[in-house]
């Protein structure tokens, strides 16, 4: 084995954008996937199977040039009620804040009724939030209860 000492793993500081941070790691591809970050044509770089003392082993995101909408946020919070974005300008962060889910949130999952209206006609899924972290949503319209292990997002 060559001697590694010296060798660093080069990541660009960013300029502006955001950082998504805490994901759990087996949460990861689920966030880029709400977020369809696939579609965004600015850097970005994420890791995954971090070090981290709190969460044990995180992923986090690195998103050049983009800095999310409300909905946005709420797709992060309803996979990862965990998480945490910094928001940076000209390489300062200038906003950390613990993402947050409102009490009610609509269009981003279905329910898990598969009774349920929203599922058999073109009526916009409306939850609410009944518990926040593990996240657990009532439908409004059939009043079951749709768990995180269970989201079908949209």
């Amino acid at each position: 084995m060559g001697d590694i000492q010296g060798r660093h793993l080069i990541v660009s500081a960013l300029k502006n954008g955001t950082v998504i941070d805490h994901i759990p790691s087996e949460s990861l591809f689920k966030v880029i996937s709400i977020l369809k970050l696939e579609t965004i044509h600015s850097q970005i770089t994420f890791g995954t199977n971090l070090e981290s003392k709190k969460l044990g082993s995180k992923a986090i995101i690195k998103i050049s040039d983009k800095f999310f909408e409300q909905d946005d946020i709420n797709k992060i919070a309803i996979i990862v009620p965990e998480a945490k974005l910094n928001i940076i300008k000209n390489y300062e962060v200038v906003e950390k804040m613990i993402v947050s889910l409102p009490d009610s949130i609509e269009g981003i999952t279905k329910c898990f009724n598969p009774q349920c209206i929203t599922n058999h006609e073109k009526v916009v899924p409306k939850f609410t939030v009944i518990e926040k972290s593990p996240v657990s949503l009532l439908c409004r319209y059939c009043e079951k209860i749709t768990d995180q292990e269970h989201f079908i997002l949209i």
